[in-house]
């Protein structure tokens, strides 16, 4: 059986806009990293890139279950010893909400170039304005 290689075009790229206000934060993550992979359309090829463009709105607003706002922990580390910095969800929220779709999404992506490409393609705010008016965005419809 051969591989099946669709003709993807750039043109056909879509663009999608999605109200976080109200969202579980892992719920949200996982629709749009399927709409970004293009997992939601019939030429799905998962080596390539056949996914859509998705503003992500209300980034503040995003909601997570159970004691998470306080308990889970984001670590970055710069590499010095000693290095490892720890945030709590209410302060990354607090200093930069668009973070915590971000790092979530990327999580759900795969850990290659493809990945990266992926997420370029990911456009999180922290209000309900946008830049991206004149692309036309199509409402995307939350499950669950």
């Amino acid at each position: 059986m051969k591989t099946y290689l669709p003709k993807i075009d750039v043109n056909q790229k879509k663009w999608h806009l999605v109200d976080a206000e109200g969202a579980v934060l892992g719920r949200l993550a996982a629709q749009v990293a399927n709409v970004l992979r293009g997992k939601n359309k019939p030429v799905y090829t998962p080596h390539m890139d056949a996914g859509d463009f998705v503003i992500v709105i209300n980034a503040e607003k995003v909601v997570v279950t159970g004691n998470k706002e306080e308990d889970k922990k984001y670590m970055t580390y710069s590499g010095w010893k000693g290095g490892e910095k720890f945030t709590t969800v209410s302060q990354l929220r607090s200093r930069h909400p668009e973070m915590l779709i971000t790092r979530a999404v990327k999580g759900m992506l795969p850990k290659n170039r493809l990945g990266s490409v992926l997420l370029t393609k990911l456009k999180v705010f922290k209000g309900a304005a946008h830049p991206h008016s004149a692309q036309m965005p199509a409402p995307l419809a939350l499950v669950g």
